[in-house]
This record gives C-alpha cells, structure tokens and sequence, in this order.
C-alpha cells in the first residue's frame, strides 16, 4: 500500500499582450471552478516539468506554443483541499508561435483579453483575491 498521494500541481500561463491579460471562462461542467475566469493552464503530468506541462497544456488549450517563458509566483489553493491544496505555478507568457490564441478543447467556453481593472472588477474570478493579487504584480 502506498502512503499519501502527493498534492496535485498545475502550470499555469499568465499571458500578456499590449497591456492585457488573457483568461479563459471555465466550461460550466467544469468540477473545479465551472464558468468562473481563470489562467490557462493544467496538471503537471509524472515526468514533466513544470514548464513542460505549460507548453503542452497551452498547445492543447489554446494552440498557442509559448517563448521565453518565465517563472512568476505560485498559488497554494486552500480552497480547494485543505489536507492536500494543488499548487499552480505561475509563468508570464509575452511571445508565442501559433498565432492568436484560440479555444482549442473543451476545457473553456470563452477566451477574453483584460486590462488589469477589468479582470480585478470580474465578480467571478476562479480564486479572486489571490488573482487580484497575481494580475497587479503581473502587470505593474
């Protein structure tokens, strides 16, 4: 029998465009935060690295595939389990190849482009006060 399962984590992108930042709204039938915005991102599978799993989730999410990547900061999400919380971790995303990032899978129902403002004005953010937090130092 093994012991514990290690908490899950996710690498997520906080990509930024002429001042924007893109979220994605989470599909309604999402288990995790459905219809509220949020980075894009995904679990880190075994044998990938954190960076890794961005390019892959990206590619996969929004057809985009990211460049000079760098890490930001991470989130805790207590909110989410408290005995095992995921981290996300964090990168600023400024280039890419692919083009205009478009919805690519099910995962999300909307991509949208925010200034700082609109995105903190946003009543359903994905965890509010930690993206709030996240966006002003991302985009300060």
């Amino acid at each position: 029998m093994s012991g514990r399962q290690k908490a899950a984590e996710y690498a997520c992108a906080i990509i930024i465009k002429d001042g924007k930042t893109l979220l994605g709204r989470r599909a309604h039938f999402r288990a995790a935060y459905p219809n509220c915005w949020d980075f894009i991102g995904g679990k880190i599978e075994a044998g990938e690295t954190a960076e890794q799993a961005l390019i892959r989730e990206l590619g996969e999410e929004i057809a985009i595939i990211p460049k000079n990547t760098r890490y930001f900061d991470k989130i805790v999400d207590v909110e989410a389990r408290a005995d095992q919380p995921p981290t996300y971790n964090f990168f600023t995303v400024r280039e890419w190849d692919g083009g205009a990032p478009i919805i690519n899978n099910h995962e999300h129902s909307h991509l949208e482009w925010f200034t700082h403002q609109q995105a903190c004005d946003l009543s359903n953010l994905a965890l509010p006060e930690a993206y709030r937090n996240l966006l002003s130092a991302a985009l300060a």
